[in-house]
């Protein structure tokens, strides 16, 4: 580590070095409205071809020769601002954009917006808020992981479903982050509606490959969220009424130009509409379901070069179920928490930090009581999380970042207790186990030549298994015979590696390029699933001496291409995925309160594919078209006779159609057009009577699969006109879901008739199918 950190101090002294002569332009990029902070936005130098994008808090630095500059300041969404800029010396400056009014003329910028072509990274999709409204929604839920699905590499868990796959990994193989804070359940509703409150939430950016250095710990993905900062210049408030939730967010400073806030919240309210309904004579009296979610953030700007930021969230589903008649109630919450505290630091024009302190929980409980008799089951995760990273730009060839981190791990299994009368049992079955996870990087983004550009990564990551922890030896027959004990924080067993990333771009011309990457990731970090999507019985383990980590190479080839001014955007990508070490339960495997691991069995898996995206960024018309070509496969020595099989994650056609138009002032209407290959399943083949009782003699896994999955959903948009002063605004959104009421399967099951002793016995497959048309209005407004 010491080495590492000496290269970085001499690789900075020596480009330090190369740039006494020039003069640096630096300072933020922010809203001109909110004063918030814009994440991405290209700050270019008109006719020199040099530019640079503002960092996840909206810096930037540039480092140019002596002179006079056009610099041009480009964003999604809003009006570019040129600006004529002299070098002589250094030079703080920061820019405010506007948004775009509605149905304003397409502006010609000397600079195209190309980032898609000029830059080296592969498989990164930037999203704003505003598109994600855009898109349809079920029940009036606006929701960012189901936006998500609809481009290409990425598919979702089932039908209504928010869990991700992303290039043939599962849902544990994504790094899903909020302001930093690691959620290890991303799902309300038992994964029907994700935790994201749109009306809090600023920034998502998704890298499906090609992963960056300054993130490790997972195979896929990463999908990094950051929320609002809160209007530094007045207050605001925003909400709207759904089908099936309310939200509500408030926003305002606390000193002008100073110091935000935001405060945003929502809650499910069917519990409380159908409460007055039900008689207290029910024998179901009591029973009833809701979820909520609350975020909050505050942020303090000291000087131009010290801000500090505090940020929560906390969300909660509550599952109760009540019956009178037979004395039974069962309490079933479960949800994620964290907190996350952030200072930036600019030390000079060149070096930017931010040092991160974060603290995150997922519990999930269940409580069961009847009569006297009482039982509680709880699980979960919980970390402690401290890192810093620095982006350093010494020239305008390179962008260096660097930074370490360490988390403090902490898995709780299946931990059971309860009661009978004045009896107490608290079985011995509560294996807490804890680890640290650290990591250390660097990384350097190096335009080699106007056509050649590099960003080149290295990260070293380390896991330790600690106490306390026990190993036990066994016999011939599996009991018990011996075992060595681990103290508390006595490291127990040790993993590690260093995982190189790069990514290569060549420019055809200014309007094409082709790009390559590889990438080596370990994840130490593992799901416990008998399911297809993240629910909250899931478990989280961690490597242990038997548990190795997972690994994974990805390569991954691309052509980018834009057309008519950079208003369509094109991208054709290859990739090839092999994955090590990867988990399943052994065949035969019964859910009980052991650890977990000693039903574990390793393979190895692997995916490969093509994805095609074509983009329509201007205009009236809006939207794109995402086609997924893919097959994902896993192999395991104990399963499927040791024969290769489709992975749960395997689709091979997954196609999305997503437009918007903006008809006029008033109406914007938007649909949504989704068809997939169904999902490969395990299903009975033959049906035996042995003693009196049906049994099944199951195909190979995932032998067969299910009919395609299509549908198509629509939505209005009703802005009605108010004065251009007016401080109240409103918009109602209309929408169907599945239009044409296409009953896809979730599930198939088996039913059957008769008795097999006089051979009237019949045995039919029946389909599950969830989601019929559904219609919703949802009623938005801000003042």
């Amino acid at each position: 580590m010491t080495k590492l950190v000496a290269i970085v101090f001499g690789l900075c002294s020596v480009l330090l070095a190369t740039a006494q002569e020039k003069f640096t332009l630096s300072g933020y990029v922010r809203d001109s409205l909110s004063g918030e902070t814009l994440i991405g936005a290209t700050v270019a130098v008109n006719g020199h071809g040099k530019s640079i994008v503002s960092n996840q808090f909206g810096f930037y630095s540039i480092t140019l020769p002596r002179g006079a500059y056009p610099v041009l300041i480009t964003f999604t969404g809003y009006q570019p601002v040129e600006q004529q800029i002299t070098l002589d010396k250094n030079v703080e400056q920061s820019f405010y954009l506007s948004t775009k009014p509605v149905l304003q003329e397409v502006i010609v910028s000397a600079r195209k917006r190309d980032e898609n072509v000029r830059n080296a990274q592969m498989g990164k999709i930037d999203l704003s808020i505003t598109q994600v409204k855009s898109v349809p929604v079920l029940l009036g839920e606006t929701d960012l992981l189901k936006t998500l699905q609809l481009l290409p590499g990425v598919r979702n868990a089932g039908e209504g479903n928010t869990g991700l796959y992303v290039r043939g990994g599962g849902p544990d193989q994504n790094l899903i982050m909020l302001d930093d804070a690691i959620v290890y359940n991303t799902g309300h509703l038992f994964g029907f509606f994700s935790i994201f409150n749109s009306d809090a939430i600023k920034n998502i950016s998704l890298i499906k490959g090609g992963m960056p250095a300054q993130y490790g710990g997972r195979l896929s993905s990463v999908l990094d969220v950051a929320m609002k900062e809160g209007n530094l210049n007045k207050f605001e408030v925003e909400g709207g009424i759904g089908a099936i939730a309310s939200r509500l967010s408030i926003q305002g400073p606390i000193k002008k130009n100073r110091s935000s806030f935001i405060i945003s919240g929502r809650r499910t309210y069917i519990d409380l509409l159908v409460k007055p309904f039900i008689s207290p004579n029910n024998d179901f009296y009591g029973s009833g379901y809701y979820f909520y979610d609350f975020n909050a953030k505050v942020n303090y700007i000291f000087s131009d070069k010290d801000r500090l930021y505090l940020s929560g969230y906390f969300g909660r589903d509550v599952f109760t179920y009540r019956n009178a008649r037979r004395v039974f109630k069962a309490d079933i919450p479960w949800g994620n928490s964290t907190a996350t505290l952030r200072w930036n630091h600019v030390f000079n024009r060149k070096l930017f930090a931010n040092t991160t302190l974060v603290y995150n929980d997922y519990a999930f409980s269940f409580g069961a009581a009847q009569n006297d008799f009482n039982i509680k089951l709880s699980s979960g995760i919980h970390d402690w999380n401290a890192k810093t990273d620095f982006d350093f730009y010494p020239s305008t060839q390179h962008k260096v970042r660097f930074g370490a981190a360490f988390t403090y791990h902490t898995f709780t299994p299946n931990v059971l207790s309860g009661n009978q009368g004045d009896n107490q049992f608290t079985p011995d079955n509560a294996l807490r186990k804890y680890a640290g996870e650290s990591g250390i990087y660097l990384q350097d983004e190096w335009d080699i030549s106007d056509r050649i550009k590099l960003n080149a990564g290295l990260r070293y990551s380390r896991f330790v298994q600690l106490g306390t922890y026990k190993i036990f030896s066994t016999d011939i027959n599996g009991n018990k015979s011996d075992s060595i004990s681990y103290g508390h924080n006595k490291p127990v067993k040790a993993y590690d590696g260093f995982e190189p990333r790069f990514t290569l771009r060549y420019a055809i011309n200014d309007e094409t390029s082709l790009k390559a990457g590889v990438t080596r990731n370990l994840q130490y970090i593992h799901l416990v699933s008998n399911a297809g999507s993240t629910l909250p019985t899931d478990l989280w383990v961690p490597s242990t001496y038997r548990v190795k980590p997972q690994e994974s190479w990805q390569y991954a080839a691309g052509l980018f291409k834009n057309f008519s001014n950079n208003m369509l955007e094109t991208s054709l990508e290859v990739y090839y995925k092999q994955m090590n070490n990867q988990i399943e339960y052994r065949e035969g495997y019964t859910p009980t309160l052991k650890d977990p691991e000693n039903d574990f069995v390793f393979g190895k898996g692997w995916s490969y594919g093509t994805e095609l995206f074509l983009n329509k960024t201007k205009g009236r018309l809006t939207g794109w078209i995402g086609y997924t070509l893919s097959w994902s496969w896993r192999q395991f020595d104990t399963l499927n006779e040791g024969l290769k099989y489709p992975s749960k994650y395997d689709r091979r056609h997954d196609l999305s159609v997503v437009a918007t138009y903006q008809l006029n002032k008033k109406w914007k209407i938007s649909g949504v057009f989704v068809y997939g290959s169904g999902n490969a399943v395990s299903l009975p083949e033959r049906f035996y009577v042995v003693g009196g009782i049906l049994t099944q003699e199951y195909s190979h896994i995932n032998q067969y699969r299910l009919a395609p999955c299509h549908r198509m959903d629509i939505s209005a948009v009703y802005t009605p006109r108010t004065r251009p002063d007016a401080k109240f605004q409103t918009n109602w959104v209309f929408s169907i879901y599945n239009v044409y009421s296409r009953l896809n399967p979730y599930f198939i099951y088996f039913s059957q008739d008769g008795s097999p002793y006089d051979g009237s016995l019949t045995i039919k497959a029946e389909q599950v199918s969830l989601f019929p048309i559904i219609p919703s209005v949802t009623w938005n407004f801000k003042f």
